[in-house]
């Protein structure tokens, strides 16, 4: 699919990741991006930043049916389609199984981060995906492509991520079943695993802290530029023989336990 003029709906789009794919979008590939976030305060100065023409702040809840076909809707009236869905919008949280003391976890605590993380991801991508099935074929055959983003910790989650490393396994379970479903309607759905990037959040950490992170990277031995990520996001969406699979980005690293 050619991105130029494109709509680009990304959730958690107002910071890290999504931010930096909006830009890049943007600023690289001449689409138009509608930002899904609950951080308003970002989203929009990250709009104002792209320009009114080029994006789009939505108030949204990923996992509120009510919130997402709000800001569907408003995406659609306001910039004409949906062609592009990457749902980044994500929480860790951490979680075990049992606390020091030997108590079972709240059932509320697990819950919260399966709801963002996975149930909201499919209520963010149904929605869309029922109205890219109304755009017109590109090349005869496409029509909107999904991309869902996973974690390094859907296959190695550390002591403490049982949440979050199900959330973000159950996004792989996801991906195949809608990618040969969609894929009928001319909708192609892919995932991305990514390892340790340069978020702000990332970034804020001591040195100490980043230290230790980077010393359980392969190669290279850094963390990932966000922009890495971005132009993977590009490629998913330009490479019309890409659908079902699932990317690693994460230099061949992999954690350790804790």
């Amino acid at each position: 699919m050619i991105i130029q003029d494109k709509v680009v709906v990304i959730t958690g789009g107002a910071s890290g990741l999504g931010a930096a794919t909006a830009r890049y979008f943007v600023q690289e590939k001449s689409a138009k991006v509608a930002l899904f976030d609950v951080n308003r305060e970002a989203g929009e100065k990250l709009a104002s930043e792209l320009g009114a023409a080029n994006a789009l702040f939505v108030e949204v809840d990923v996992t509120d049916e009510v919130s997402v076909r709000s800001g569907v809707s408003r995406t659609i009236e306001e910039l004409g389609a949906i062609h592009v869905c990457i749902n980044c919008a994500g929480i860790s949280v951490p979680c075990k199984i049992l606390d020091r003391e030997g108590v079972a976890t709240p059932l509320e605590k697990f819950r919260a981060v399966i709801d963002i993380n996975l149930v909201g991801l499919f209520n963010v991508m149904s929605k869309c995906a029922e109205h890219m099935v109304k755009n017109a074929p590109e090349n005869d055959e496409e029509r909107g492509v999904v991309i869902n983003i996973s974690s390094g910790a859907a296959f190695e989650g550390q002591i403490g991520q049982a949440a979050y490393s199900a959330s973000k396994s159950g996004i792989l379970g996801l991906n195949m079943p809608a990618a040969r479903e969609l894929g009928e309607v001319g909708i192609r759905v892919n995932a991305i695993a990514p390892g340790l990037f340069r978020t702000p959040m990332v970034a804020s950490l001591s040195e100490k802290a980043i230290k230790s992170i980077t010393s359980m990277l392969e190669a290279p031995k850094r963390m990932g530029d966000m922009k890495e990520f971005a132009h993977l996001c590009a490629f998913m969406v330009e490479n019309a023989y890409l659908n079902g699979e699932t990317i690693r980005l994460d230099a061949a690293s992999r954690m350790q336990a804790r």
